[in-house]
């Protein structure tokens, strides 16, 4: 997908502020500072759309972001972040469920975890609760270029059996620096949305369908 135009919509903290665009949503979900933002970032290749920080917790809503006029990627807030209560976690964990669960437009979870660390247990939570509830998801393994290249794979293995994933389960290689796995992951995102499908249709003229 060519990125004609990036825009941030909205920092959602309910349903009633959702985007009324009706447009498919492809949802990022991962630990605090596991590269979320710099991964949207890269994707729409601009440098700081999506603002990064170091502070954990940071993000405590939906963060939407307008692609063209084709889909939002959503920003989701990071789990894992020890700064934030436990009743705060509470409410961030029902309002998720709830959008991840019944949002008629989310398309599509992405599962970001650290390439350079066996998956966390929040991680393998996160990916068997999508997982179980037939959540469409693939998983993004980002910070590649902290490895050399030689031990990409191996890393990758260990995410898999970690996780237990199956071999026809998405798993997507990424580098935000790099550039690692962007063309991938493009077409991991336009295959589960439809795009594109329409102009690989041949047109139909009014004569084959009079009879």
């Amino acid at each position: 997908m060519k990125v004609n135009q990036a825009e941030f919509v909205i920092s959602a903290v309910g349903p009633s502020q959702y985007p009324p665009d009706a447009l498919p949503e492809i949802a990022l979900a991962g630990r605090s500072n596991v590269g979320k933002s710099s991964l949207i970032n890269r994707m729409i290749q601009r440098k700081n759309l999506a603002r990064t920080s170091s502070k954990p917790g940071k993000t405590q809503q939906l963060n939407y972001y307008k692609i063209n006029s084709d889909l939002f990627f959503v920003d989701l807030p990071g789990y894992g972040y020890a700064q934030v209560s436990k009743s705060k976690r509470e409410i961030w964990g029902k309002f998720i469920e709830q959008y991840l669960m019944h949002h008629e437009y989310l398309k599509l979870v992405l599962l970001i975890i650290d390439l350079r660390h066996p998956p966390s247990k929040d991680d393998q939570s996160m990916y068997d609760w999508l997982k179980h509830n037939g959540v469409p998801m693939c998983v993004v393994t980002t910070k590649a270029d902290k490895i050399t290249k030689g031990h990409w794979q191996k890393h990758v293995k260990i995410v898999r059996e970690t996780l237990r994933m199956e071999k026809h389960e998405r798993l997507v290689l990424f580098s935000s620096e790099l550039g690692v796995g962007k063309d991938e992951l493009w077409q991991v995102i336009e295959q589960e949305i439809g795009w594109g499908i329409e102009e690989e249709l041949e047109p139909v003229s009014p004569t084959d369908i009079i009879e």
